[in-house]
């Protein structure tokens, strides 16, 4: 066993250790903010990916094990136009430290514009800004020749109005790659960590999750297949539905039974790789479009479409989602090797 990787396999050790220690009983979830992907491909295939294997660092996000030294000197910069006044953006870093071993930084930026405040009365006090911020550093490390791992430790900084948090969480993730058949299986175990900070007396939860995932291409087929299962931490998602879908005056009905909740957990995608600097990806979450059931919701709802193209040293990739008739979302990526450019 090497020194990086025994080094690797000590600090996940001690770090989830501590935090499992030091946990108490939380009282309510927060830093729901982590769900959101910072890689246009990603959301363009659902919201959710451990597995792509491609040249974009951005993707090191769902999982700290796609990282490497392929990524020497990569730069990814992100931008997401979400719901409202929000908007997020990020910055990533990749640096190869040896043959087998890669280490990322990053900054994430969640803006949610500013907000209508009002006392307990009901009397307006003026606009409020909101926003969280990640820093994160990432180490991978090649175990094997098919296989790799990794984790990213991350700082989150809460900002609402006056009220301020922290807390600290770690992602581990391991991939299993065969470039021979195209085979990609991941294993990611995400927010383990707790609160450093609180906003007051009470104790907020981070979203820990584990996920599991793979990626295949079809034969022969420019085409790609993934399949990803997330929340895998709690199996019951039912959630509630208008009962006459033509009177949407009727009341809600809970829907809760085995293929509910299990499609629940589930994101499907598919790409088409005309080329390696050309991909046009479709994602479908049953989750997203089934939480939008008492809104309006159209045939978009939980549908995701994505395309990226790489030029020289350059790579561009949009992403577009409407959960909703009120919300049409959109992200940006671009990602550049700082080698290539100096050459």
């Amino acid at each position: 066993m090497t020194t990086c990787l025994r080094h690797f396999i000590l600090l996940t050790a001690c770090f989830v250790a501590l935090f499992v220690a030091a946990d108490d009983k939380p009282t309510t979830t927060a830093y729901k903010f982590l769900d959101v992907p910072t890689s246009s491909h990603v959301y363009g295939l659902g919201g959710h990916n451990l597995t792509i294997i491609d040249d974009d660092i951005n993707l090191v996000e769902q999982n700290p094990a796609l990282l490497g030294p392929e990524f020497d000197h990569q730069v990814g910069i992100n931008y997401m136009r979400y719901i409202g006044d929000t908007n997020f953006a990020g910055l990533r870093y990749g640096q190869g430290v040896s043959e087998h071993g890669a280490l990322a930084v990053g900054l994430q930026y969640f803006g949610y514009g500013d907000i209508q405040g009002a006392s307990v009365d009901g009397v307006l006090t003026g606009t409020f800004t909101a926003s969280d911020i990640a820093f994160n550093l990432t180490y991978s490390h090649d175990i094997s020749e098919r296989m790799r791992g990794g984790i990213t430790l991350k700082y989150l900084y809460s900002k609402y109005e006056d009220y301020t948090a922290g807390a600290v969480a770690a992602d581990l993730g391991i991939n299993y790659y065969n470039p021979d058949n195209e085979l990609s299986v991941s294993l990611v175990a995400k927010n383990l960590g707790g609160q450093v900070k609180k906003f007051n007396e009470f104790k907020d939860n981070l979203p820990w999750d584990v996920q599991v995932g793979v990626s295949k291409m079809l034969g022969n087929a420019p085409i790609r297949l993934h399949l990803t299962a997330y929340e895998l931490s709690r199996w019951n998602s039912s959630y509630y539905k208008i009962e006459d879908i033509n009177n949407p005056n009727s009341g809600l009905i809970k829907e809760d039974s085995f293929g509910s909740n299990l499609m629940r957990h589930l994101v499907l995608g598919a790409d088409i790789l005309p080329s390696n600097n050309l991909y046009l990806g479709i994602g479908y979450n049953y989750r997203t479009r089934t939480d939008m059931a008492t809104y309006k919701r159209d045939f978009m709802s939980g549908l995701s479409v994505a395309g990226g193209l790489k030029v020289r040293a350059f790579g561009i990739g949009a992403a577009f989602a409407r959960p909703h008739t009120g919300a049409t979302t959109f992200m940006f990526n671009l990602t550049t090797s700082l080698g290539e450019l100096l050459k």
